[in-house]
């Protein structure tokens, strides 16, 4: 890492020290005293994707993301969130800020976030941003359909499955309940992107941000287990009730990552999106 020359150019201060946090990520002391995280992305696109993910996630001034100190081509430096555990509060305080961030909206299913790239990428994956006048037909040709192909190539998905997966998209339009306007999602929000400060808050981090369902971003909550998300979800309500039936939709929507996780790591998550998909088709 040339944290030295990178952070000084886009932050005014040399690098004091670091240390990592995982991924391509470290945790550094800047000369001024100040403490930052540098993230590098391999990918450009990735890069401007985050940051226009974050900016735009921020403007509501709903949920806390941390703020872009700077970047180049090949990396960004964020305001750090100190780690904390979860709090009652702070889950309900979530709550009610994700859904006011959802409806804040988005120019269309879809849409990539402003000044973000069409090619942008969720975790390790390419994702496109390539807007759609309906949820379900945008869902099933741009989120599903993509990595199914992909995920087909790759031999890691039976004749079966893959008939059980054509069977959602054939069947989306009455599957995925009543017509919503596009929120503005923060697109990957499994647990490990919650980071949950040390005065309880819960921050957003690593977004993919796009309009979408928002159903989206609460069963990526719910896919790996976040912490208090009965809370979350409870607070959430409050501001802006779910459309009925939405609990025998949360496969539907975990269809998407869990397809995303089958062309990466393949082994369980191919039956894991098969069973998301049956578990569509039964409502």
């Amino acid at each position: 890492m040339n944290a030295a020359v990178d952070l000084e150019a886009l932050t005014g201060s040399a690098a004091a020290g670091s240390t990592p946090l995982g991924g391509t990520a470290r945790r550094v002391e800047l000369a001024d005293g100040r403490v930052v995280v540098a993230k590098r992305h391999d990918h450009v696109t990735a890069l401007r994707a985050e940051v226009a993910g974050l900016c735009w996630l921020a403007e509501p001034g709903v949920v806390p993301l941390p703020e872009v100190l700077g970047y180049d081509d090949e990396w960004i430096v964020m305001e750090l969130v100190e780690p904390g555990a979860p709090t009652a509060a702070g889950a309900e305080e979530f709550g009610r800020g994700l859904a006011r961030l959802h409806a804040a909206g988005a120019e269309a299913f879809g849409a990539a976030p402003p000044d973000g790239p069409v090619d942008a990428w969720i975790g390790l994956a390419p994702m496109r941003n390539e807007p759609g006048s309906s949820w379900p037909s945008w869902y099933a040709a741009r989120r599903v359909e993509p990595y199914l192909r992909s995920a087909v190539d790759r031999g890691v998905l039976s004749d079966g499955d893959v008939r059980a997966v054509e069977s959602v998209c054939a069947r989306i339009s009455s599957l995925a309940g009543p017509d919503e306007p596009p929120a503005r999602l923060h697109g990957d929000l499994w647990s490990g992107n919650v980071r949950w400060a040390a005065d309880g808050r819960a921050w957003l981090i690593d977004p993919a941000a796009h309009g979408g369902h928002r159903e989206t971003d609460l069963a990526m909550l719910d896919l790996f287990g976040c912490a208090r998300l009965d809370r979350i979800v409870a607070a959430y309500q409050e501001v802006t009730p779910l459309a009925d039936g939405w609990r025998g939709r949360v496969g539907l929507h975990q269809l998407f990552p869990l397809l995303v996780h089958t062309v990466l790591f393949g082994g369980g998550y191919a039956g894991q999106a098969v069973a998301a998909a049956r578990s569509a088709l039964r409502g």
